[in-house]
C-alpha cells in the first residue's frame, strides 16, 4: 500500500504527483492496467470544508459538477509484478485522525497488505540543479534494520503520514516512509523532478520497474524554468550557487558511485521488463 496526501506532507505536490503517476503509468496498451476504485472514505467524517473546500468544475457541455475533498483507495493488478499495489491518494484530513488511520489500516488488513509505504515531500535547503534527495526511514528500529532503511529520529509536529506510520507499528505491520527534499525557493509550482525522484526511490526499494512516461522530460523542463527564473534575480542566483557548492562538497565519491549503481540497476530492470 502506497499512500500520499496533499497538504502539509506534499511540498510542490511531489508526493500526490507520484501517486497519480502510479495510477496512470500502467494504462498504456503494453500493460493495459486499469486502476480499480476499492474504497472511498466518507469526506463528511474527516474534513472541515472551510479548510478544504469542495470545488466546482464545468465541462465542455457547460454542465457543472461538484467535487468533495476526500481519500480514494485504488487497486492495481499488474501482471509483471509479484505483488498487487494499493494506492491511497487524498487530502490530509482535518479531524478524527485516529479513526481515519484505523479505517485505512483495517482496509489494509482486509486486502492482505504486506507492507505500507508512505510518501511525502518537504522543503529543504537544496539546489534544484542537483539530484533530488529521497530519504527512507522506518518508524521502529527493528523495522528499519530489517528493511534496510534509516531509523527515523525526527522529533516535532507531524502530519497524517506520521500517524499512519505509528499505527502500522502498533499493528505489527511493516511500514517505511520516503521523503523527497524539494528546494524551498522553487516550491510554488508542481515539481516533476521531485515526483520522479520518489518514483525512482519506490523502484529501488521494491526492486521493480515503473514506467517513467513524460516525467524525465518534464523534470528537465522544470529545472530549466527554475534556472531561468533564478537568473533574473542576482541574490537568488548567488544563493543557488552557494547551495550547489555546499551540496557538491558534502557528497562523497562513494555516494556518487552508489547513485550510478542505482541508475544501472533501474536500467537493467527496465530491459528485463521489456
Amino acid at each position: 500500500m502506497v499512500l500520499a496526501f496533499s497538504g502539509w506532507n506534499d511540498a510542490a505536490e511531489a508526493a500526490t504527483g507520484a501517486a497519480s503517476h502510479l495510477l496512470g503509468c500502467w494504462t498504456d496498451p503494453a500493460f493495459d492496467v486499469v486502476p480499480e476504485l476499492v474504497a472511498e472514505l466518507d469526506a463528511e467524517d474527516f474534513y472541515d470544508f472551510q479548510v478544504n473546500r469542495p470545488t466546482i468544475v464545468v465541462d465542455e457541455s457547460s454542465v457543472r459538477s461538484l467535487t468533495w475533498p476526500g481519500t480514494q483507495i485504488y487497486g492495481l493488478r499488474i501482471p509483471t509484478l509479484e505483488n498487487d499495489l494499493v494506492i491511497v491518494r487524498g487530502v490530509e484530513p482535518s479531524m478524527k485522525w485516529k479513526t481515519f488511520t484505523s479505517d485505512l489500516l483495517d482496509l489494509a488488513d482486509d486486502l492482505e497488505v504486506e507492507m505500507v509505504i508512505t510518501i511525502g515531500s518537504m522543503l529543504a535547503d537544496t539546489p534544484h540543479t542537483r539530484p533530488i534527495t529521497v530519504s527512507g526511514s522506518g518508524a521502529h528500529p527493528d523495522i528499519a534494520k530489517r528493511l534496510g532503511v534509516e531509523i527515523s529520529k525526527y522529533e516535532g509536529p507531524t502530519g497524517i503520514l506520521g500517524v499512519i506510520q505509528d499505527g502500522c507499528v502498533r499493528r505489527g505491520l511493516d511500514a517505511i516512509s520516503l521523503w523527497a527534499a524539494v528546494p524551498h525557493y522553487a516550491s510554488n509550482t508542481p515539481s516533476p523532478k521531485a515526483t520522479l525522484a520518489l518514483v525512482n526511490a519506490l523502484e529501488d526499494f521494491l526492486e521493480i520497474s515503473i514506467p517513467q512516461g513524460d516525467l524525465p522530460d518534464e523534470s528537465i523542463e522544470w529545472e530549466n524554468e527554475v534556472t531561468d527564473l533564478a537568473k533574473e534575480d542576482s541574490d537568488v542566483a548567488e544563493y543557488v550557487k552557494a547551495l550547489e557548492e555546499s551540496k557538491d562538497s558534502s557528497d562523497l565519491p562513494e555516494a556518487t558511485g552508489e547513485s550510478i549503481a542505482r541508475e544501472l540497476e533501474r536500467f537493467l530492470r527496465r530491459q528485463s521488463g521489456d
